[in-house]
């Protein structure tokens, strides 16, 4: 994601404040949401992510390199994530959940207080969902128990994880470029091929991809 050079932002830290990064898929949100954020004293606004902070990311939609970035947040820069987004499909939504995003803002309420709110929560290891969204989860999560506990051989659909796996090798990328695709080990890869086509008794790669297409993930 390439941006014209971001406006200066804090970079001494200071007790007792959150310290914040901010990333957006297009400079002007960035800039909007960072000047906004500058009136409140209870955050610091920083350049770097890291174990000390929470990283904001502000994204349109969810997609493999949003959820990438996700990933890389959380998982290899160690920071608390707050997700700002415009809508979140039914399928994404517990990889969401799975990526380790501590609160979740629809874009048309994310106001500076309403971004803090969710910043001060995720920071103490809290969650913050919508409300929508949460009953979307909870209804989510009860099918998935029923339907672990009804079929033989547990969930039957694909996680949105292995729709991005399985996407990109309908694609044409082999292991090692959709492990850098999406921000994954080439094991990683490798065990949600295996586990695809495991529960779902599918000969291989080839067979994994049109079960998508015939199923309408891709």
């Amino acid at each position: 994601m390439s941006s014209p050079s971001p406006a200066p932002v804090t970079t001494a830290s200071k007790p007792n404040r959150v310290r914040i990064t901010v990333v957006a898929s297009d400079p002007i949100s960035r800039e909007g949401v960072l000047s906004q954020l500058r009136r409140y004293p209870e955050v610091e606004l920083c350049e770097n992510s890291g174990p000390a902070t929470v990283t904001l990311l502000i994204e349109d939609a969810l997609d493999a390199g949003a959820l990438a970035r996700l990933r890389r947040t959380v998982r290899s820069e160690g920071s608390r994530a707050v997700l700002v987004v415009g809508t979140v499909r039914e399928h994404e939504l517990l990889d969401v959940i799975e990526c380790g995003v501590g609160a979740i803002v629809w874009r048309r309420e994310a106001t500076a207080r309403r971004l803090v709110q969710a910043v001060m929560t995720a920071a103490k290891g809290g969650g913050d969902l919508p409300s929508d969204l949460l009953g979307r989860l909870i209804s989510q999560v009860g099918r998935l128990h029923r339907g672990c506990a009804d079929q033989p051989g547990g969930f039957l659909g694909l996680t949105q994880r292995e729709v991005d796996v399985v996407r990109l090798v309908a694609e044409g990328l082999d292991t090692s470029e959709i492990a850098l695709k999406l921000s994954y080990s080439e094991r990683t890869v490798k065990n949600v091929m295996h586990g695809l086509t495991t529960r779902l008794h599918l000969r291989n790669r080839a067979h994994a991809v049109a079960y998508a297409l015939r199923e309408g993930y891709i």
